[in-house]
C-alpha cells in the first residue's frame, strides 16, 4: 500500500514493468493486444492483473474502475507505442497507421491524468522523413497540461550490455511544479564476454544455407555484407564491447541477425536475456523467433529501472508523501 503506482500501456512482454518492480513500484495494470507477449507477462508477472485488448476500445473510466483509482492519483502512465513504422530496421512508411497509436495514449494521458507519464520510442522518429512526426508527438503532448521533455538515452549506458538508443519522453504534471529530470549515464559499460559468463547452454536453429555458405568467413565486427557484398545486416558481435541492438526484425534465420562471437550460430535465449537485462529466471514463452520478438520489442529492464528511480526519488517522494 506504501509503494508508487504504475500502469503499463503496450507492455509487452514485460521489460518496462520489471523495471518498475525492480524499482519498488506496485503495478496495477498491464495492456497489450499480441497474445504471445501477454503469455510471457502472465508467467513472469502472475500478481498483475493484464488486458489483451485493443487499446482503441478501452476507456479510462474503464481503468479507473477496474483498478479503483481517482482521476489524478496514479503516480505512473508507462507506454511504448509500437514503433515500426519509424524504425530503420524495416520499411520506413510517414503513413503508418501504428504511428498514431501515439494518440491512444495521449487521450489515456487525459482521462487519467497521472502525475507522470513516461512514453519510449526508437530514435529512427527522429531521423530523417520522420521528423515531422516527431515534431507532431511533441507538440501534441505539449498541449497537455505537463512540463514534457524529450531525450535520447543510450541503454549500455545504464547497465544493459547492448549499444541500444531509445528516445524516452518524460511529462510531469504541471501542479507538481517539477521539471521532468533523466538518469545520468553510468560509462563503466559492460561488455558480452562480461555479460555471458557462466551462461548456460541452449540449442539454437540452424542458419540458413546461404548464410552457412560465409558465416565463418566473418570476423568479430564483420557484417555478412562484408564478406559477401549482399549487405544484409547479420554481424558477428565484438566479444569486448556491448552488443549491437537486438532487434525484433523479422527474417530468415541468420539475414539481418547477430552471430555469436566464437560460434558459427545465431544467439540463444540465454544469450539476448543476458545481453538485455534479463533476469536468466525470465520464462519467454513460444518458439525461438517469438522470444526474439519480444526480446527485440522490449524496453531494457535495467534502462527502466534507472529512469524509475530517479523519478520516484526526485518527483515523488519530493512530492506527496506515501
Amino acid at each position: 500500500m506504501n509503494k508508487f503506482t504504475v500502469i503499463s500501456i503496450f507492455a509487452g512482454c514485460g521489460g518496462s514493468s520489471l523495471g518498475y518492480k525492480l524499482a519498488g513500484f506496485k503495478e496495477l495494470l498491464a495492456i497489450d493486444f499480441d497474445k504471445n507477449a501477454e503469455e510471457t507477462f502472465r508467467i513472469n508477472f502472475p500478481e498483475i492483473p493484464f488486458w489483451n485488448k485493443d487499446i482503441k476500445t478501452i476507456k479510462g473510466q474503464d481503468i479507473i474502475n477496474f483498478c479503483n483509482i481517482k482521476k489524478g492519483e496514479l503516480d505512473i502512465l508507462d507506454g511504448s507505442p509500437p514503433c515500426q513504422g519509424f524504425s530503420t530496421a524495416g520499411k520506413r512508411k510517414v503513413i503508418d497507421e501504428r504511428n498514431d497509436l501515439f494518440k491512444e495514449y495521449v487521450r489515456l494521458i487525459n482521462d487519467l491524468e497521472p502525475k507522470i507519464f513516461i512514453m519510449e520510442n526508437v530514435s529512427g522518429m527522429i531521423k530523417g522523413k520522420m521528423k515531422g512526426k516527431f515534431i507532431e508527438i511533441m507538440k501534441t503532448l505539449k498541449e497537455l497540461d505537463y512540463n514534457v521533455k524529450c531525450k535520447l538515452l543510450n541503454a549500455m549506458y545504464y547497465n544493459v550490455p547492448q549499444n541500444r538508443q531509445r528516445l524516452f519522453f518524460i511529462g510531469i504534471r504541471k501542479d507538481l511544479n517539477k521539471e521532468p529530470i533523466f538518469p545520468k549515464p553510468n560509462y563503466n559499460v559492460i561488455t558480452v564476454k562480461e555479460a555471458l559468463k557462466n551462461v548456460k547452454f541452449e540449442e539454437v536453429p540452424e542458419l540458413t544455407k546461404s548464410v552457412k555458405l560465409y558465416v565463418n568467413k566473418m570476423k568479430q565486427g564483420q557484417s555478412l555484407s562484408d564478406v559477401n557484398g549482399k549487405g544484409y545486416q547479420t554481424i558477428r558481435i565484438y566479444y569486448h564491447k556491448p552488443c549491437p541492438t537486438l532487434a525484433k526484425l523479422k527474417a530468415a534465420i541468420g539475414f539481418g541477425m547477430l552471430i555469436h562471437p566464437t560460434e558459427n550460430r545465431v544467439l540463444s535465449i540465454a544469450e539476448m536475456k543476458r545481453l538485455s537485462s534479463f533476469p536468466d529466471d525470465f520464462i519467454f514463452s513460444g518458439k525461438w523467433i517469438d522470444a526474439k520478438q519480444r526480446i527485440g520489442n522490449a524496453v531494457m529492464p535495467n534502462q527502466m529501472k534507472a529512469i524509475a528511480e530517479i523519478l520516484k526519488k526526485e518527483i515523488l517522494e519530493k512530492g506527496i508523501k506515501k
